[in-house]
């Protein structure tokens, strides 16, 4: 129980628990509702990760990067912000001196 609210609260552990339940059925899109039992779904890990990597895409810089994941070292950032092939070849296009001179 929180105690300035008095709501119940809910851990992380059960937090989890309800988001890998509900989301079996997303993260494995080929199988049918019958197999959901046997499924695994996505974690709120996942979440974080993935979320870490479209800031990254975007354009976060690494320092809001490692002061939003409470990440200590850029080392330990990289296994979460990993920028696809696709946002990386935006990002130099972007920037391309040649290109900003065609406009």
């Amino acid at each position: 129980m929180c105690p300035e609210t008095g709501r119940a609260r809910l851990s992380y552990r059960r937090a989890e628990e309800i988001f890998e339940e509900n989301t079996r059925l997303l993260a494995n899109p080929l199988a049918s509702p019958e197999d959901i039992e046997d499924l695994d779904g996505f974690t709120l890990h996942r979440l974080r990760h993935s979320a870490l990597t479209h800031d990254a895409e975007g354009g976060t810089s690494t320092p809001m990067l490692l002061a939003r994941s409470r990440h200590a070292s850029v080392r330990s950032l990289e296994r979460y912000a990993r920028p696809g092939v696709d946002a990386v070849a935006r990002h130099v296009a972007e920037r391309d001196p040649a290109a900003r001179r065609r406009r």
